[in-house]
C-alpha cells in the first residue's frame, strides 16, 4: 500500500494558525489532486482543499475561503494545508488524501488516505 504521512494537527486556541503537512511517495502522485478532507463527529465528511500536481491549480471550500490556503514543495513530495483565524467549527480529524482529477464529488473517488491528524480549537 502507498502511504500518506499528515503532520501539524494539534491543541490551539481560536484565532491561533496551524499548519499541516501532507508527504507521500512519488508513485502516490501518479493520482495527480491531493486534497484534505476533515470529519468532525456529528458532522458528514468535507471536502476543504486540495490541489493539482500538474497544473497547480488550487481549490479551496467556500466554508474555509480567505482562512486557509493550499502550497506545496516539489522537492519534499509535500503538500501544506495553511490554516489561519482557526474557529471551533475547525476541529476535526483532517485526513490527507489523493485522487485521479479534482472534478467529480469531492466526497467520493479518493484513491488513497493518511492517518489523519487531529485539529482541536478551543474558545
Amino acid at each position: 500500500q502507498v502511504r500518506l504521512v499528515e503532520s501539524g494537527g494539534g491543541l490551539v486556541q481560536a484565532g491561533a494558525s496551524l499548519r499541516l503537512s501532507c508527504g507521500a511517495s512519488a508513485r502516490t502522485f501518479i493520482s495527480d489532486f491531493i486534497g484534505w478532507v476533515r470529519q468532525a463527529p456529528g458532522k458528514e465528511r468535507e471536502f476543504v482543499g486540495g490541489i493539482s500536481w500538474g497544473s497547480s491549480i488550487t481549490y479551496i471550500a467556500s466554508s474555509v475561503k480567505g482562512r486557509f490556503t493550499i502550497s506545496r514543495d516539489n522537492a519534499k513530495n509535500t503538500v501544506y494545508l495553511q490554516m489561519n483565524s482557526l474557529k471551533t467549527e475547525d476541529t476535526a480529524v483532517y485526513y490527507c488524501a489523493t485522487r485521479p482529477t479534482y472534478s467529480g464529488d469531492p466526497n467520493d473517488g479518493w484513491d488513497y488516505w493518511g492517518q489523519g491528524t487531529q485539529v482541536t480549537v478551543s474558545s
